[in-house]
């Protein structure tokens, strides 16, 4: 598959980067570490469904001098999936444990982004220890009531399809390559034709990389059937949300309304763009996650 060049090769290249492998609960999970412990505070980053850790790189970019550490979720990317389902409860669980399973501490400041947001608020409520959490593109409300609940009724109809079709057929409709591309196409705001060109590669490269059919379909169900506001009582400690102005996914005011049912919450909303902050304006997005995190400003 051709690579359309990053136009933010450049600065992520000032950080240094490190692969690793860890077993957790018995799964091998494969997270990248940015920067060096002790350069800053840390910074734990969950990703969005059917990505991996790429897509929040052009935001990783953006913040030199930051300790990050940035797994595949299990059955993305490279980590091997769970044994039992990609439900959010799972994915909670294993979040909890995956971070001292690394070496991370109460003091680690914990991001998610998109259906990241909904694993970290679940993680968060049930004891993940952490300092702060900053959520970009929060899932505020149901996905069926968002601004594209169309959309999102069509999603669900294409992976109904997906899951009662062969294997084999299934599988190949839920990678199929127009879809992602349409998918893409509907979610990028920006006009500038070389930015989504390599957005659009972005999705051509990760969106597909999941390990087995089940995978995709649990973590959709999961993703339509959930969201912040369900843990948000519970969710104590300092919370920063990072929404988009023209998000396809959650309304600003639903965002609002979940930074009132937090007990200690601030939001941002970014203008001019939607669910891809962290494609579009990765820049902004640094800016506030710098800000909350207590570092110098990039």
């Amino acid at each position: 598959m051709k690579v359309v060049p990053s136009p933010y090769a450049a600065l992520l290249a000032r950080t240094s980067l490190t692969q690793h492998e860890t077993l957790v609960d018995g799964v091998p999970v494969s997270w990248w570490e940015y920067g060096q412990p002790g350069e800053g505070p840390t910074l734990l980053l969950v990703h969005g469904f059917r990505g991996d850790h790429h897509g929040l790189e052009p935001v990783i970019a953006y913040l030199p001098g930051v300790h990050i550490v940035a797994p595949d979720l299990p059955g993305f990317g490279l980590s091997a999936p769970l044994p039992g389902e990609h439900s959010i409860d799972g994915y909670a669980a294993w979040l909890a444990a995956f971070a001292p399973a690394v070496g991370l501490d109460a003091s680690v400041i914990v991001l998610g982004h998109s259906f990241g947001t909904i694993v970290v608020a679940a993680a968060l409520a049930d004891g993940l220890q952490a300092d702060r959490a900053i959520l970009v593109n929060p899932i505020a409300a149901p996905a069926l009531a968002g601004p594209n609940a169309l959309g999102t009724r069509l999603a669900s109809l294409y992976y109904r399809v997906g899951a009662l079709l062969p294997e084999r057929i299934g599988g190949a409709l839920l990678k199929n390559r127009l879809v992602v591309r349409g998918s893409s196409i509907v979610l990028a705001k920006t006009r500038d034709r070389a930015l989504r060109r390599w957005i659009h590669n972005q999705h051509d490269r990760y969106f597909s990389g999941y390990a087995e059919r089940r995978v995709v379909l649990e973590a959709f169900r999961a993703s339509v059937t959930h969201d912040v506001t369900e843990y948000a009582d519970r969710m104590t400690l300092p919370v920063h949300l990072v929404a988009a102005e023209h998000d396809d996914i959650t309304f600003v005011k639903d965002v609002e309304a979940l930074q009132r049912m937090l007990p200690d919450a601030t939001l941002t909303v970014i203008p001019d763009v939607g669910h891809l902050v962290h494609y579009e304006t990765p820049e902004a997005a640094a800016r506030e996650i710098a800000r909350f995190a207590g570092v110098p400003v990039p």
